[in-house]
């Protein structure tokens, strides 16, 4: 007779190995595939919680009983040209406490980030980052037990 603690005796089980956290640096490029924004300079700042992406224009429509985000971006840094429109679904609001200590109430989308050869799902909220220096800034929660940032590099993954 087996006991409970015998179950599992004998048996191989394989899980799926995760990749070993990756160096990068406080600034890399992105993709944000979904949106179309194939190349944009990011900012990785363990300091935020959430990411957020330069949207203006930004409104939300209903399609199916489903909520959209549909806005416009500009991928380069002080640059008017290209204007990118994107949609998204809208994940949820949060209160989000913005760099000059107002909380602001933010729509919330979830796509793609391309990172180096990694690509995974993140939470953006659409912000207008118009004045600031980064058109994304990528928060801690993007990066969670995925990467090991060097704050003395740049461009670690390549320009």
């Amino acid at each position: 007779m087996r006991s409970i603690s015998d179950a599992g005796a004998g048996k191989h089980v394989r899980r799926k190995k995760k990749p070993a956290p990756e160096l990068i640096g406080w600034r890399e490029w992105a993709g944000l595939p979904d949106l179309g924004a194939l190349r944009i300079k990011a900012k990785i700042d363990t300091g935020a919680k959430t990411s957020a992406i330069h949207a203006f224009r930004v409104r939300t429509v209903k399609r199916d009983g489903v909520e959209y985000a549909e806005f416009f971006l500009h991928p380069e840094q002080k640059r008017k040209i290209p204007e990118i429109f994107c949609t998204a679904p809208v994940i949820g609001k949060r209160a989000i406490r913005s760099s000059n200590g107002r909380v602001e109430k933010r729509l919330i989308i979830r796509t793609r980030l391309r990172i180096g050869e990694r690509e995974f799902p993140i939470d953006l909220s659409l912000a207008n980052r118009d004045a600031m220096g980064f058109r994304l800034l990528l928060g801690r929660d993007a990066f969670r037990k995925k990467f090991i940032i060097n704050p003395g590099a740049s461009f670690v993954l390549g320009k």
